[in-house]
């Protein structure tokens, strides 16, 4: 209630808007400029990028449109100016070339762009939303498993790498494995150099089995998770991510929105008869895109069991061309984030074959019975 109710005083306090902000965050200084109801600049300035900083110019002022570019600070930033009353739009600079591809990029151009952007049209800057702090905080924990087993994927290849210079080859084996399997295997000319990197590998080691214990606790806590996890090749690290990237389930209108929000749809350039196969845009979190990519390199796998999703996967790598099955790959990662997102709307029990023969059946029923 409490909420809604600081909810209802910001949206009154911004109704009545007159001036357009464009911000321009730095790490230590940022850029503004004010516009005013008739688009003409009225003031310059530069502030700290610190919470006592921004307060000071923004807590005097009358609520404005505030317009910053995602990054590092804007989370924070933007939380702030809310609180001070001010309506704040958080620009995709992906979205924006104006701004991102400039000839004439600099801190006070963007300031004025973002400003006069804002002016004119909000959907030009593509709104980004920012999650929530307790699901950024949350996230935190699988980014940094990410980056240990970053980390012990270079120490490996380094060591490997290092033998190999001797003429020497060590045995293929997991990378969890990697220590204990070669430890002995070392030249005795390289154990000087090398034996650090195993007392390093095995502290990273520990580590990952206890962000592992974290994540599994984590996944508990939120519910959707479990259900977002009922495709094999779908962990808990994989559902946990999706589940607090997304955060809001009733954001997008359908679930085929997903493949966008994720850059796993290909990029297009239609121009008259001409219409390229092009490659993905890559837009969005890439370590959501990286973990559905890697549960998609599953289900087309040999262990995987059988399920409408693998068959479909399977047939249309069977079409031509020395990149179908990475296009497949790609096409089954796109197509697992809308299943995803569909249980998880619906919460429906996951049928791995034959959900659209099943779904047939129960309309044909429903129409005789009425």
């Amino acid at each position: 209630m409490e909420t809604d109710s600081k909810s209802k005083e910001t949206a009154a306090m911004t109704e009545n808007i007159s001036e357009t902000i464009g911000c321009d965050l730095g790490d230590k200084k940022s850029e503004i400029r004010v516009f005013a109801a008739n688009g003409e600049m009225v003031e310059r300035a530069s502030v700290r990028t610190t919470r006592q900083g921004m307060t000071g110019f923004f807590k005097r002022r009358a609520p404005a449109h505030v317009v910053i570019e995602v990054g590092a600070q804007s989370r924070w930033v933007s939380e702030l100016l809310v609180e001070l009353g001010h309506r704040v739009t958080v620009a995709n600079p992906r979205r924006v070339k104006l701004i991102s591809q400039n000839d004439d990029k600099d801190d006070p151009v963007d300031a004025e762009l973002l400003g006069r952007l804002g002016r004119v049209d909000v959907k030009l800057l593509a709104p980004v939303k920012h999650r929530g702090s307790q699901a950024q905080m949350d996230l935190a924990v699988p980014k940094a498993r990410d980056l240990l087993v970053g980390m012990r994927t270079k120490l490996v290849n380094h060591v490997r790498s290092t033998v190999k210079t001797l003429g020497e080859r060590l045995p293929r084996c997991s990378a969890e494995s990697f220590g204990r399997s070669t430890r002995g295997l070392i030249p005795t000319a390289l154990k000087a150099a090398l034996e650090p990197m195993y007392q390093v590998l095995e502290r990273i080691d520990e580590q990952i089995r206890e962000q592992d214990k974290m994540i599994e606790r984590l996944g508990k806590r939120y519910p959707d998770v479990a259900v977002v996890a009922q495709v094999s090749g779908v962990g808990t690290l994989t559902a946990l991510v999706f589940v607090l990237t997304v955060e809001d389930k009733e954001r997008f209108r359908s679930s085929r929105m997903l493949g966008a929000y994720f850059g796993l749809r290909p990029r297009r350039r239609k121009s008259g008869d001409s219409d390229p196969q092009l490659r993905i845009t890559k837009a969005g979190d890439p370590f959501v895109r990286r973990l559905l990519v890697n549960a998609a390199n599953y289900i087309l796998g040999p262990f995987a069991p059988e399920s409408d999703l693998r068959r479909w996967g399977l047939e249309l790598a069977k079409r031509g061309g020395k990149n179908a099955k990475k296009r497949a790959k790609v096409a089954v990662a796109r197509k697992l984030a809308v299943l995803m997102h569909r249980l998880w709307v619906t919460g429906e029990v996951y049928q791995a074959t034959g959900y659209q023969q099943h779904q047939t059946e129960e309309k044909a029923e429903e129409k005789a019975v009425a």
